[in-house]
Parts: structure tokens; C-alpha cells; sequence
């Protein structure tokens, strides 16, 4: 496929994230109109002032939390599905939350339609994560934020990985990792995401 090799040419370099673009199908997650632009290297609108992230962000994302096996994984900003049905593909249990309804049961449809059945979605709000399922072994965040809400880094398990876009205007990709005396943060490439709204909408 053009767009996984475009992504080994622009430097991702895990097999496992490579291989899990290849078996998930991006048009299925856009607009008719637009299924002719899904496998280009841009973020495309989805309704809602919402967007599906660059194929480059999303395997960036996925190659920073891969160190090892992934047993649970938290994704907050569910959006059409596109990510969490690549990261099925990695973890054993993927749960995601959206705070828009109609996304959320646009995603349920995207991942049903191509028989994901390791994914749970939530209605609700990102910044309070999902405690009910944690701890997790990796948080993806695809929206944007100026600091890490705290329950997102008490769900996080001993030497797992939370990976988000920090900051407003200027927003860099950063992890966050769980160390045994407390977090560590690296900043990475700077990046431009939608941001994270509190609460619930419909």
C-alpha cells in the first residue's frame, strides 16, 4: 500500500505499526466525497469542527507508545474510529471515549463494519479518562491540551506511556511516562491538533 510506504519514507520505522496501517482501510472512515483523498497524508474533516489526524501523526502516536506488548489501551478523542480500529491491530483491549454522540456512533458503525470487536467506546468527557477500565498501559490523546489532566496520569500503569499533543497555538507531540518516583516528559516534534473541550457534548 502507497501510504504505508510513504510512512516508512517519512521515518516509521516499527513493523508492527506499519503492518496494522496496511490492514485497516482509511477511506472507510470518511466521507464518501472524500474517500478519494483518505490515503493522502492529511488531516480531513469529519463534522463537528473535528478532523481524522494525518496518517503520519496517528502512526508517530502509535510508534511512541509501542515499547513491548500492549495488553490496555486508552484512547481519548474516538472521533470516526480511524485510530483506535489501527490500534485493535496492537493491543489486546483498546477503550476510547468521545464527548460527540453522533461521532461516537459513527465510530461504532466504522469498526463494526469491518468486524473489530476488541475496541469498547464511551460517551464522555476525555479528561476524566476511563477509571472503571484502568489502569492502562498506554493513553493516546488525539487532541490537544496545555497540561495532562491528572486522572489521565493516575490511570496510567508503572512505566506506561501517555502520548498527546501539549500546548495551545504551539503544540509539541510529547510523552509522558510513569517512572517509579513519578513522571517523566519529553517534548518531540511540534504538531497541530484540534483541542481538547471539556465536558460532554451531543
Amino acid at each position: 500500500m502507497r501510504m504505508v510506504e510513504r510512512l516508512r519514507e517519512q521515518g516509521i520505522k516499527d513493523e508492527r505499526v506499519l503492518n496494522a496501517f496496511a490492514q485497516v482501510q482509511r477511506h472507510v472512515f470518511v466521507d464518501e466525497a472524500l474517500a478519494h483523498r483518505a490515503y493522502e497524508d492529511i488531516a480531513l474533516p469529519i463534522g463537528f469542527g473535528q478532523t481524522i489526524s494525518k496518517p503520519w501523526a496517528v502512526a508517530r502516536m502509535l510508534e511512541l507508545v509501542c515499547r513491548g506488548s500492549l495488553e490496555s489501551v486508552l484512547e481519548i478523542g474516538t472521533g470516526c474510529g480511524y485510530q483506535a480500529a489501527v490500534l485493535s491491530r496492537l493491543a489486546r483491549h483498546v477503550y476510547s471515549v468521545e464527548r460527540i454522540r453522533e461521532l461516537l456512533t459513527r465510530a461504532r458503525r466504522n469498526l463494526h463494519e469491518l468486524n473489530i470487536t476488541n475496541v469498547r467506546l464511551k460517551h464522555a468527557d476525555g479528561h476524566n479518562g476511563l477509571k472503571e477500565s484502568a489502569p492502562f498501559d498506554a493513553i493516546i490523546l488525539a487532541a490537544a491540551a496545555p497540561r495532562v489532566p491528572d486522572a489521565l496520569l493516575e490511570q496510567l500503569s508503572p512505566g506506561g506511556r501517555l502520548v498527546m499533543p501539549l500546548g495551545n497555538r504551539r503544540q509539541h507531540l510529547t510523552v509522558v511516562t510513569r517512572e517509579l518516583d513519578g513522571f517523566s516528559r519529553e517534548p518531540l516534534e511540534q504538531v497541530r491538533f484540534v483541542p481538547l473541550l471539556p465536558g460532554v457534548g451531543e
